[in-house]
């Protein structure tokens, strides 16, 4: 009787472990997918049928359009994969090897010619109410670094266009995306196998360039088109 009690009990701790053993696996599985850490195909517009977007603008004459300036330099930002410091800096600019999710955008930009602090620090005097992130107190050495105040910016000068992540066409590499509750990217040239866009960003995730749409809620999405039209 005892030993058949003993059988029980191994047979039974047993199939506990292995329901833990499964259980660790499928949660460490879930969270390498949701952080795309797992290997997996990406594809392009092409694959879609989808024509890619280019812009008239060659703004810093390097041959190169400026949606496509925009990509490169947030791929090479992303790259560079700079350590995520939240932090007010003296004269406005983080040090290289650090940066926010802001950090991307204007330094995007800047491989396009763009300085995006002068560009907003212009709006902001000539029309500061409509920046209440300032607080009646504007601060260049701060203001483009906070997504509300680009979130304004872009809503004001560029193209704004769809927040539905399903129109995959209109979603075109080198845009800018802004999402709840404060985070900010620039669209890739990468899609997954739904034909959704990757993003290019730095939120303090492991892949700075990953298949991330629709992990939060899009509040804005817009194409540095200055005016706002083609």
């Amino acid at each position: 009787m005892q030993q058949l009690i003993r059988t029980k009990i191994t047979k039974g701790l047993l199939a506990l472990g292995l329901f833990i053993l499964a259980a660790g696996l499928i949660a460490g599985l879930k969270f390498l997918a949701y952080w795309n850490l797992l290997p997996q195909r990406s594809f392009s517009a092409k694959d879609f049928g989808i024509e890619r977007v280019l812009s008239d603008v060659d703004y810093d004459g390097d041959g190169i359009d400026d949606y496509t300036d925009i990509l490169l330099g947030a791929r090479a930002e992303a790259k560079k994969r700079p350590k995520y410091v939240n932090a007010y800096y003296a004269g406005g600019y983080p040090p290289e090897d650090i940066g926010v999710c802001t950090d991307m955008i204007w330094r995007a930009l800047a491989n396009a010619g763009y300085s995006l602090r002068d560009l907003l620090d212009a709006d902001i005097a000539a029309c500061e109410e409509a920046y209440p992130g300032t607080k009646g107190t504007p601060d260049s050495n701060i203001d483009f670094r906070r997504v509300n105040n680009l979130k304004v910016f872009f809503e004001r000068n560029t193209l704004s266009l769809t927040l539905d992540p399903y129109e995959i066409e209109q979603w075109q590499p080198g845009d800018i995306v802004t999402f709840k509750p404060g985070h900010i990217a620039i669209i890739s040239d990468k899609r997954n196998r739904r034909g959704l866009p990757y993003i290019l960003h730095n939120g303090r995730q492991p892949v700075k360039e990953e298949d991330a749409l629709t992990r939060h809620t899009i509040t804005g999405h817009f194409r540095f088109i200055l005016g706002g039209s083609n």
